[in-house]
């Protein structure tokens, strides 16, 4: 389901709806126009020529976006993340080939060259801890992993791409011992048994007196199912239910913190996040999901957990991370500020400054994988984008796939990109309602590509 239809709640907490293209996908009827997003005012710009004229001359072509090979294609890449220690990079689309081998080749440079240490996906914190057992230590099968671990909304992460790119880090890995590349996820719909295990095996080694009371308090809560029966009944449950549960891990957090580090910091920070994670969980689902004004602040609870988890990694690791995310998550501004008041680009900024760095992706045209309007998971397609869009004048620079500096691009094309206008912006559910996106007021820096093929999807 979409995030604009009210019979489930979890897609507006946990996925990223998105906007339709002018051209309606294959069979599938475009979507209602949706309202204009409040904090651009557009203003007439110069021709499109000349504004393709100065994005000609300040693009970068890619030389492709699959992994392996040179790189130097990249280098101009480099120069714009700069001595950032988060580079978020989006997609326009949760489903499509060409995103996620990006992602794979830009992390494998960035290790290479730049010293970056862990990848951060869209995906639960749990789920992170398990495949970053495999990463450093070869624990566990990558296949089964992704496969217990993504299921119901996180579905689209169950691919062929991202499973190359996990093994590749599990390989590098093997080379590198005393170097490792870790994995991370910062989200929260799914709080695994490996936490409350982490916890509760803390807790009885360090403060084996309080080992009763934090089982009383986590008493019903560690799942006894997989990652999407746990999501569906969780939902089902009553607000009361969900808030008195919220209650409870609030509780054993705080009880935790008030004992302190003592002699083992590190071990004390990690259970602590670890206990974070678990009531991040819990206070997620703790909002009235039928009162908008309770909806709103839970997208924007839910942003603010997802930059909350990657800053304490990059504090406590020393890790420069890659951040995956939909391009509205790793954005500063907001394409539908009705539903979603603020990103987790914008919470990073406020944290990191400029140690932060925000790269949306976008296309002009190609596949990609969604829920349909019959909850069906399916491929669609799209035409050329259309009149107006700012995806049929970026596809109109000499260069196939490029990468450009949002922050340096020469007049008009600078005005151009601050501008809002039609943008596709698709998440797990097509086809949705358009918002306008200005670019440069979104990211400091844009690839874009001509076309995209939707991602191959596993176990299914």
């Amino acid at each position: 389901m979409t995030r604009h239809r009210t019979a489930t709640a979890l897609t507006l907490l946990v996925t990223l709806g998105a906007v339709a293209t002018g051209i309606p996908a294959v069979a599938a009827p475009a979507g209602p126009a949706a309202t204009t997003t409040a904090q651009v005012t557009p203003h007439v710009t110069a021709p499109a020529s000349t504004v393709v004229g100065a994005l000609d001359r300040a693009s970068h072509p890619l030389r492709t976006v699959e992994p392996g090979g040179d790189t130097r294609d990249l280098r101009a890449l480099d120069r714009m993340i700069g001595d950032a220690r988060v580079v978020g990079l989006g997609e326009a689309t949760h489903s499509s080939h060409e995103f996620f081998a990006l992602k794979h080749r830009v992390l494998r440079h960035l290790v290479e060259e730049k010293g970056f240490r862990t990848f951060a996906l869209e995906a639960p914190w749990s789920t992170g801890l398990r495949l970053n057992a495999y990463v450093l230590r070869g624990e566990g099968d990558p296949r089964r992993i992704m496969r217990d671990e993504f299921q119901r909304d996180y579905l689209w992460w169950n691919n062929d791409e991202y499973l190359a790119l996990v093994e590749w880090m599990r390989a590098y890995n093997s080379r590198h011992p005393d170097d490792p590349v870790r994995f991370m996820g910062d989200d929260f719909a799914w709080a695994g048994p490996e936490l409350y295990d982490e916890v509760t095996r803390y807790v009885a080694r360090s403060h084996p007196g309080l080992l009763d009371r934090f089982t009383a308090l986590y008493r019903g809560l560690r799942p006894t199912t997989a990652a999407g029966p746990y999501i569906e009944r969780y939902l089902q449950l009553p607000y009361t239910e969900r808030k008195e549960k919220a209650d409870r891990t609030g509780q054993a957090l705080k009880l935790l913190q008030q004992q302190g580090p003592g002699a083992d910091r590190a071990a004390y920070d990690w259970a602590v996040r670890h206990a974070t994670a678990i009531d991040q969980t819990a206070r997620g689902y703790a909002f009235d999901f039928g009162d908008a004004e309770q909806l709103r602040a839970a997208m924007r609870f839910r942003d603010s957990v997802m930059a909350d988890n990657v800053a304490w990694w990059a504090e406590h690791t020393g890790d420069k991370i890659l951040l995956s995310a939909h391009n509205a998550h790793a954005a500063y501004v907001p394409d539908d500020p009705v539903h979603y008041p603020k990103m987790q680009g914008s919470f990073l900024r406020d944290r990191l400054g400029d140690a932060y760095v925000s790269i949306g992706l976008t296309f002009a045209r190609g596949s990609f994988n969604a829920t349909g309007p019959e909850d069906e998971v399916r491929r669609f397609t799209l035409g050329p984008a259309g009149p107006g869009s700012n995806e049929r004048t970026l596809d109109r620079v000499r260069h196939r796939d490029y990468v450009v500096d949002l922050r340096t691009a020469p007049q008009p094309a600078r005005d151009w990109l601050r501008d809002a206008r039609p943008t596709r912006s698709i998440g797990t559910a097509y086809p949705e309602p358009e918002h306008d996106i200005a670019l440069a007021r979104s990211h400091d820096v844009l690839i874009h590509l001509h076309r995209v093929e939707a991602a191959h999807l596993r176990d299914r």
